[in-house]
Order: structure tokens, then sequence, then C-alpha cells
């Protein structure tokens, strides 16, 4: 009887948390209602959760250039894939190193590390570097090897890595296992809640990355897909601009589609991780509360 008194207590808990959860889909449907809106309705009726006239304008004029929009999304999915990889694969190295207490200059590699993430070198230094000694500039590469490590994140697998009993990797020495062996067959699979956390947070930071083709970028096949839609963005509010001083009567006739585009570029940006993300939904909380008990 208890038991079932116990259920009854959180069913309304339940109800509120999945009425919470449900809220959070509502700016996520209000951008996608807005850009299947027509503008015209979007400035006599404003925003609305269900639109009142649909319209595919705003993915028309995203998708005016469809080749170069599928080479957008293939250049951004390729630095994701291979500079989260990379990255992951390099931070967790050196969280291994600096988590064993055998290894001499872990203080000092901690504490340079440490260092970087108090300084940097700037924006100029780091221009000329990548641009007339390494010569990065319309590659791929300088996409991969821009932001390749974070000391922050390796910090955070360290003390994933130090959480691991130190009697596995001891029982591992005495069957003769290598240090590669113990990091790819014991350390990597024992840390997967933290590599899918670190893994997350470094595919949506190259999946939004920008900056880098904005510096370095000036061929349009190696444009990234947020670059692409910014460009997209700017040459939309020069046509605004430049529509101002046309006569009352030409405007009424014609109106740039500026609202349902900006929104449509928003579906366009994130539908792609939104499809990613609950592949690492089982692993994510695991990953972030490493370190919240210590032992």
């Amino acid at each position: 009887m208890s038991r079932k008194r116990h259920n009854l207590y959180r069913i309304p808990i339940h109800l509120f948390f999945i009425i919470l959860s449900c809220s959070f889909l509502i700016p996520l449907l209000m951008l996608l209602s807005i850009s299947f809106t027509e503008e015209a309705s979007i400035y006599e009726y404003g925003y609305r959760l269900f639109p009142r006239s649909l319209s595919t304008i705003a993915y028309e004029f995203v998708f005016r250039n469809p080749q170069q929009m599928v080479n957008a999304y293939g250049v951004t999915i390729y630095i994701t894939l291979v500079g989260t990889f990379l990255s992951v694969l390099l931070m967790l190295m050196c969280a291994y190193s600096l988590s064993r207490k055998c290894f001499a200059y872990r203080k000092f590699v901690s504490g340079y590390l440490f260092f970087t993430m108090l300084f940097g070198g700037g924006l100029v230094p780091s221009y000329i570097l990548t641009t007339q000694v390494l010569h990065l500039q319309d590659t791929l590469l300088v996409f991969i090897l821009s932001g390749l490590v974070s000391a922050w994140n390796i910090f955070i697998l360290r003390t994933l890595i130090s959480n691991i009993p130190e009697a596995i990797i001891e029982s591992a020495y005495i069957d003769g296992a290598s240090e590669y062996r113990i990091f790819f067959s014991l350390v990597i699979p024992l840390s997967k809640p933290g590599i899918a956390t670190i893994g997350l947070f470094c595919m949506v930071a190259r999946w939004n990355e920008w900056m880098t083709a904005l510096l370095y970028i000036s061929k349009q096949e190696l444009y990234p897909l947020q670059y692409l839609l910014q460009k997209i963005l700017m040459n939309l509010e020069t046509i605004t601009n430049n529509m101002n001083s046309l006569p009352a009567s030409v405007l009424n006739d014609f109106k740039v589609p500026s609202e349902s585009v900006r929104m449509a570029m928003a579906v366009v940006a994130i539908g792609p991780m939104l499809l990613v993300i609950p592949f690492f939904q089982r692993y994510f909380v695991r990953g972030l509360v490493i370190g919240s008990v210590k032992g």
C-alpha cells in the first residue's frame, strides 16, 4: 500500500517535468513555423506557432544555389568529423599521460597547459603563423589544426582517467600489456562518458565554426556552412537596405523575406546536430558529473 501511495506522489512530479520538457520544444517549433510563413503574414500577424499561410520562399532563397549549399555541408561535415576525432584522440592521450603518477614531468606539463589558459598569443601572431609560416590559408587543414587541443578539456579528461582504479592498469602491466594496449583496450572503453561529452562539445564548436573561414578562406568551394549562411544573411541585409530607397509602390509589390529567411537559415544550421545529439545522450549526463564525487 505504501508503495502505491509513493507512486501516486510521483505522478504530479512526472507530469510537471513532461510539461516542462515539452515547453522547451516551443521555441524550436516557432522557429520552424516562421521559416515556412509568408513574409506578409509575419508583418500582419506577427510570430505564430502555427503559420496562417505556408510558403517555401525562404528556403528557395537559401538554396538558390544548391550546389554551393551541398558543398558547404560537405566541408562542414568533413572538418567536424575529422577535427573532432583528432582533437579527442590527442587530448585523451595527453590526459592519460598526465594521469600517470610515473610520468616525471606531469607537473611541468600541467603548469604549461594551465599557463595557456591564462595567456594567449593574440590574433595577429596567430594570423602570421598560419599564413606566413605554416601557409595554411585556403586549405582544409586550417579548420582542423585550428583549436585542435583545449587545455580545459585535457584537465577534464585527466580527472576522468584518474578515477580509473590503479589496480586495473597494474594488472594489465603484470599481464605484459604495453602502454598503447592499456590505452586503447582499457582507458578508452572505461572513458566513454567523458569521451562522449568532450566529443560533443568539440563537434558543436566545429559545426558552428565561421571565424576561421572569415580570416583564412577566400575560395568559395572551401566555405563551411556557417560562414556561407552568414554571407547569405549579409547579402540579404544589403538587398533590404537598397530597397529602402525604392518608391513605396514598388515596396508594396515586392518584399524580401528577411524574417523567414533568418529562421530558415537557423533551421538549416541546427538540423543535422539535432540528429546527432541523441546518440550522445546516454553518456552525456554521466560525463557532466566527472570528478564531482571524490572517494
